[in-house]
């Protein structure tokens, strides 16, 4: 996964689980691109400060992520949805009544996932 995607989508999980100072540095570094001697003078920081802070919160995130598994997960869903659609629209296209048979399987899956 791209490292900034990958960012976004474990902050956007789990980043309520950070501090207020932590989620503002970690905003200002990787969402608003802003370099690490911008975030140390608006946070009165050094700037390896901010540094390990941000690598801290990655840590952080990623940690709940090896536990939780919710990035997994929805990404896992994500596809399967996919399928389904695939399969949806090949249904109506061709009248495969295969296709039936694997939404139906691709959901009990999904059901299991959560």
């Amino acid at each position: 996964m791209e490292k900034i995607l990958e960012q976004t989508l474990l902050y956007d999980f789990y980043g309520e689980l950070l501090t207020e100072h932590q989620k503002a540095v970690y905003s200002d570094v990787v969402f608003n691109d802003y370099s690490l001697s911008e975030v140390a003078e608006e946070y009165d920081i050094s700037r390896q400060g901010v540094h390990d802070l941000i690598k801290r919160c990655n840590a952080i995130l990623t940690g709940y992520e090896d536990k939780l598994h919710l990035v997994e997960k929805f990404m896992d869903a994500k596809k399967m949805v996919g399928e389904i659609n695939d399969l949806t629209k090949k249904f109506f296209d061709t009248g495969d009544s295969e296709c039936v048979r694997r939404i139906d399987e691709i959901s009990n899956d999904m059901l299991k996932i959560f």
